[in-house]
């Protein structure tokens, strides 16, 4: 890429980054769009206004109040998972690097023969020092000063994070996680005894005092179908009286009641009165669902189950306890959020787990392997040289200079975001296919796969694309051999990444900030589809942040910036920018936009530990293999900072990692500040689609579940 491709690409993205915030100012102001840009404060019952007139009054107006919002307002609006993902952001510090003025030098004079031609921003490069030169010095000492920042900013990260976590899991407010425990692998009972029976004697056996209930895990699915169906119909009905007393007017008064055909989609079939049809299937469904539900409590126990304890404690020190003497029996762990719980994976047996896992990684790996071919593709027209040997047809367009220019500033870089938008679903389906339990560690599961993938299938399928299978037997036959190896290939992908990371953050975060696809969205939904106030707050709900997409994607570039920060330094200011402006924005979010749908108090920090360590090990190999090839002797210094960076990640591990797998016992025993509505956390763990309607009715349900009434313990 020239430096014309280059400053038209820079640009062209900061005057749309201009635009967009200033579309922002004024759309944010104007009442009618506050469902789209202030979800967060609507749905705690606050006021958007307030404090701030009309909304932000200027285009700076957002970061004043994003930076004077507190870190406990954070955690009010978006939970403590919102919280550590800033302080991920914040944490990510950059190197500074020099260059020399040797370029010319480096690539030699011979016999009167001519320079080759540089680019400015090459000229701005590692490769700007002369082989063996003293200067070298200079990226050498960088290497090891970025690493003892990154260690010590690692290290006070993970303490805060660790007292978030401390004071979220201490609080005096009433959790129902927090006094559950989640049991997998129950043994077979004995054919007098349900499953329901069999837990509850095991439990109060072993606990006597603080054992308060049993929910044993049902097969749900037939009973929450017909469940969905009553929803829907009632949503239908809804919509349809709406649709009905707008279709009354001073000259019709009778109006107009809405009609619907049966058959598929609403296309075909006999036309029906809406409400009435809709009223007659949900008198059909209502008695299904009661014999369902009764059928699901008695006949389709699973051999999984949530416990309740009458106390945190007494919860935290049950899910940290051997139960049983094998291990594939009675396995204890601490219960998730109810509204983050993947019911129909909490009956998988752990043989059953172990070998989803093995199976998925396999998979995972050969999406990784084989993904490498399209992105060889992507890569195989970053260059308009190379788009005019794969299409020579293209010449007469591609040689225009403006459409040259265009191409070479975006298509690369935009193909390879819209290419790589297609993978997140896949990998949280095959995440979910493990057996995980929950919601927020499927995300945890899915951003490690993504992150290993990006890194291995852009940053190292973009550098070494030309000589891909070359490099890949490399690899195999000589595994130390690709610190060499990316040495000599990052700097020919330089411009690439350059480019790539000021189309992010400029046009990303542009996008991010202005929301206009939401906002368009949500205006066309309350126009043309929705009637009724259900309808219009299911248009403008916001949902999370997207940690499974957000948290690789950052990963992605931090492993960029340290690679390029000493090869080419221009790479830096754009890092810091992506960054600061990355916590600006998603602190702006996450006070007025996103709704957090699960809150797994900071439980995601050990694996963006662990991403960042792994960005700076490659950062380090990388920095071996270029100053290797520049022929300095001192080179080999820089090897010793990967078994440093190792010890570090234990270190930290075996310090901070225990109390985010398990609740310490000094947290859970902080008083509370009322005493806990044991029926409501047993009932906030019912399905929607079995939970009673009435919290006295919680007795009928837990007896539905047991076959016999003896309350006698017994192992």
């Amino acid at each position: 890429m020239d430096i014309a491709s280059f400053v038209t690409s820079f640009l062209t993205s900061f005057i749309i980054f201009v635009v967009l915030v200033l579309v922002f100012t004024w759309l944010s102001r104007r009442p009618g769009n506050a469902p789209v840009y202030y979800p967060n404060v609507l749905l705690r019952g606050l006021d958007p206004w307030e404090g701030r007139g009309r909304g932000t009054r200027s285009p700076v107006g957002w970061i004043q109040q994003a930076i004077a919002a507190s870190e406990a307002n954070v955690v009010a609006a978006g939970g403590v998972d919102a919280a550590v993902y800033l302080v991920f952001l914040s944490s990510v510090l950059l190197p500074v690097a020099a260059t020399g003025h040797a370029l010319e030098t480096s690539a030699g004079f011979q016999n009167g023969s001519t320079a080759q031609n540089f680019t400015i921003i090459e000229r701005l490069a590692l490769g700007n020092v002369e082989n063996g030169s003293l200067r070298l010095w200079a990226f050498l000492v960088s290497v090891y000063w970025l690493s003892i920042v990154t260690y010590f900013v690692l290290w006070k990260s993970y303490k805060h994070v660790s007292n978030l976590r401390a004071a979220a899991r201490s609080t005096s407010d009433v959790k129902p996680e927090e006094f559950a425990v989640l049991v997998r692998d129950v043994p077979i009972p004995p054919p007098d005894q349900s499953i329901k029976d069999s837990v509850d004697s095991y439990f109060r056996a072993l606990h006597p005092d603080t054992f308060y209930k049993a929910m044993v895990v049902t097969d749900i699915k037939k009973a929450d179908k017909i469940f969905q169906e009553i929803e829907g119909h009632k949503q239908k009905i809804a919509h349809a009286e709406a649709v009905y007393a707008e279709s009354k007017t001073a000259n019709k008064p009778e109006g107009t009641k809405p009609t619907h055909k049966t058959g598929f989609l609403g296309l075909i079939g006999k036309k029906v009165d809406t409400i009435e049809y809709c009223n007659e299937k949900i008198k059909e469904l209502l008695p299904k669902l009661e014999e369902e539900q009764k059928n699901t409590l008695s006949e389709k126990q699973q051999r999984a189950a949530i416990v309740v304890f009458n106390s945190r404690a007494a919860a935290a020190s049950a899910s940290q306890t051997l139960h049983a003497q094998m291990f594939d029996k009675w396995t204890v762990t601490e219960a998730p959020e109810p509204r983050e719980i993947i019911w129909s994976n909490l009956p998988v047996k752990i043989y059953d787990r172990n070998t989803r896992r093995s199976v998925i990684y396999f998979i995972v790996f050969l999406t990784v392997f084989f993904y490498l071919i399209p992105i060889s593709a992507i890569s195989a027209v970053t260059t308009l040289e190379k788009l005019r040997q794969k299409l020579p047809f293209l010449k007469v367009v591609v040689d225009q200079p403006i459409v040259k220019t265009v191409l070479q500033a975006y298509l690369p870089q935009l193909a390879l975001i819209v290419f790589l938008a297609l993978l997140p679903a896949l990998l949280v389906f095959v995440s979910k296919s493990e057996g995980i339990p929950s919601q927020s560690h499927v995300v945890r599961a899915a951003s490690g796969k993504y992150f290993y993938f990006i890194v291995f299938n852009v940053f190292l399928g973009i550098t070494i694309s030309s000589t891909l299978f070359s490099a890949l037997k490399t690899i195999v036959d000589n595994p130390p051999g690709i610190i060499e190896m990316l040495g000599s290939s990052l700097p020919g992908s330089a411009t690439f990444f350059l480019t790539f990371v000021a189309l992010k953050f400029f046009v990303g975060y542009g996008l991010e900030l202005s929301r206009l696809v939401p906002l368009i969205i949500f205006h066309l939904k309350k126009k043309y589809l929705c009637k009724t106030e259900d309808e219009v707050r299911a248009a403008w709900t916001p949902g999370d942040l997207g940690y499974n997409t957000r948290v690789p994607s950052d990963m992605l570039i931090v492993t960029i910036v340290l690679c390029y920060s000493a090869i080419a330094p221009l790479i830096i200011p754009f890092g810091v920018a992506y960054f600061a402006l990355g916590w600006l924005i998603a602190k702006n979010q996450v006070l007025r936009v996103y709704v957090p749908s699960y809150e797994s108090n900071g439980r995601m920090w050990p694996h963006m530990h662990t991403r960042i360590i792994a960005a700076l090990m490659i950062y380090q190999a990388t920095m071996i293999g270029v100053i290797g090839l520049k022929k300095f002797v001192y080179s080999p210094i820089l090897v010793p900072l990967i078994p440093i960076s190792l010890i570090f990640a234990y270190t930290c591990h075996t310090r901070f990692y225990p109390a985010f797998a398990k609740t310490p016992l000094e947290v859970a025993s902080q008083e509370l500040k009322e005493t806990p509505n044991m029926g409501a956390i047993y009932t906030a763990y019912i399905p929607p689609c079995l939970k009673p309607e009435k919290l006295e009715d919680v007795e009928v349900f837990e007896d539905a579940q047991s076959r016999t009434t003896s309350r006698a313990p017994s192992f």
